[in-house]
């Protein structure tokens, strides 16, 4: 019962803070779609390419989290004052680190967006009412990869380090940041110009600027934990570099390639019709409302497999691993359950998109609630507990062996050579979600995914 209680305590703020955050997408989808299926496409598909900077963020977030969650453990196991100063420094390497990569990729995501918006929304559809919109979706979007990117990857750490109450209350006023400033913006309202799809996306970075000022300031000013400051971006990370590299760089490669991955099935989805595209609008942002606790779990496995590890004890760690297993058996079955009582509720909110595209969106929604029985499992094994591990280079081959091998090639196949319906279609996009599940029993079983970290051996800087 304890361990069901640590882990519900690290998952539930997660899976709240990610509940604000789809909520406002979601209300952002519905605010654009009330002006038509052009504009939600527009935005869907910009999205799609803001996603895969988000994605890396995540790995670049994740992939620390593996390290801080492990020092951190051996800080508080540690029975002398050198091994605990060697843990925190090795934990503030760890983040200064994953800082500078998050700047350099956020400089090369917005020089892309700023410079070739129009190759990247041709990359997505060949429909020139939604490449327009598109574009100026896009043009509004550029600065804000470095707030959210910065603030995503401190996200990570401070849950790491068991701070989760900070980051969800910081979620709550930025949701309605964002709720209130795309109304007024996309619609025009006191005074403001009605700037539709910009508005959308202006709203959506003044909300990310919020976020930032409250959780990079908490960090750099506040924070007693991590303890991280202003003057630790300049540090030596020369001692802990191989270390960093050997087990956060393959997370970041994983994510990056999976997110690759995910956008060539919205580049699928996009280049079959516009109808499918809007449809898949509709149902990704249910399908993240039913999968957040799922979300939320994963990265709690993460940070506990860590922690216990960091404290030495192998044998706990393989017992956590079983019941992660079987917990994500429990929420995936739950997460189907929720599509198919509140599939069509959500698709008749949106009262202005075609027939055809309400009907695919059922589809659509039904196909999802098939693979969510195996998505919670794998989800919370290959991105909470294997990667928790240590397990990154294995999981970056199999993720991407899985997705580029198996779920794309049969997702073209049955889009393009058979025609399938929009229900096979999706499953055989998202086949690798199956496959994983059977692989991850097999290699959790093994006991090869548990990896040593040690602290590189730090040296002040």
């Amino acid at each position: 019962m304890d361990f069901y209680k640590k882990v519900f305590k690290l998952a539930l703020p997660i899976a709240a803070q990610s509940l604000i955050t789809i909520g406002v997408n979601m209300l952002d989808t519905m605010m654009v779609g009330s002006l038509g299926d052009d504009p939600l496409s527009a935005t869907s598909l910009g999205n799609s390419f803001i996603s895969i900077f988000q994605i890396f963020c995540m790995g670049l977030g994740m992939g620390a989290s593996v390290l801080v969650s492990r020092y951190w453990g051996m800080k508080h196991s540690s029975e002398t004052d050198k091994e605990k100063e060697d843990a925190s420094l090795a934990l503030k390497q760890t983040v200064c680190l994953m800082l500078r990569l998050t700047l350099i990729l956020a400089t090369l995501f917005a020089l892309a967006t700023f410079f070739i918006p129009n190759l990247i929304m041709r990359t997505y559809t060949d429909e020139a009412p939604i490449i327009k919109d598109g574009i100026r979706y896009l043009r509004y979007s550029v600065v804000t990869y470095y707030f959210v990117g910065l603030s995503l990857v401190v996200t990570i750490v401070l849950r790491s380090v068991g701070q989760v109450l900070f980051p969800l209350l910081v979620s709550i006023g930025a949701f309605f940041v964002n709720l209130s400033m795309n109304y007024i913006l996309i619609f025009g309202k006191f005074g403001a110009p009605r700037l539709e799809v910009a508005g959308a996306a202006l709203g959506t970075l003044i909300a990310r600027v919020f976020e930032f000022v409250m959780i990079v300031g908490y960090l750099l000013f506040f924070d007693r934990k991590v303890f991280f400051r202003i003057k630790d971006l300049f540090m030596k990370t020369k001692s802990l570099l191989g270390e960093y590299i050997r087990i956060s760089i393959p997370v970041l490669i994983s994510d990056g390639i999976l997110a690759l991955g995910n956008n060539s099935v919205a580049m699928v989805i996009g280049h079959i019709g516009g109808t499918f595209v809007a449809a898949n609008a509709i149902t990704s942002v249910t399908q993240q409302l039913s999968t957040v606790v799922i979300s939320g779990v994963s990265q709690a496995g993460a940070i506990v497999t860590g922690i216990t590890l960091g404290e030495g004890d192998r044998e706990k760690t393989m017992r956590q691993g079983y019941r992660f297993f079987g917990l994500g058996l429990v929420l995936g079955l739950l997460s189907a359950g929720f599509i198919v009582l509140f599939s069509d509720p959500i698709i008749g909110f949106y009262k202005n998109v075609s027939s055809e595209t309400a009907a695919t969106a059922k589809q659509l929604m039904n196909a999802i609630s098939l693979i969510l029985v195996f998505q919670g499992t794998n989800s919370i094994m290959t991105k909470g507990v294997l990667r928790g591990g240590g397990d990154t280079k294995i999981l970056m081959l199999a993720d991407n062996i899985f997705l580029w091998i198996l779920a794309i090639p049969l997702g073209i196949l049955a889009g393009f050579v058979f025609h399938m319906s929009a229900f096979w279609i999706y499953i055989f996009l998202k086949s690798d979600q199956i496959v994983k599940t059977f692989w991850s029993f097999l290699r959790l079983r093994s006991r090869k995914w548990i990896k040593k970290i040690s602290t590189g051996e730090p040296q002040k800087a």
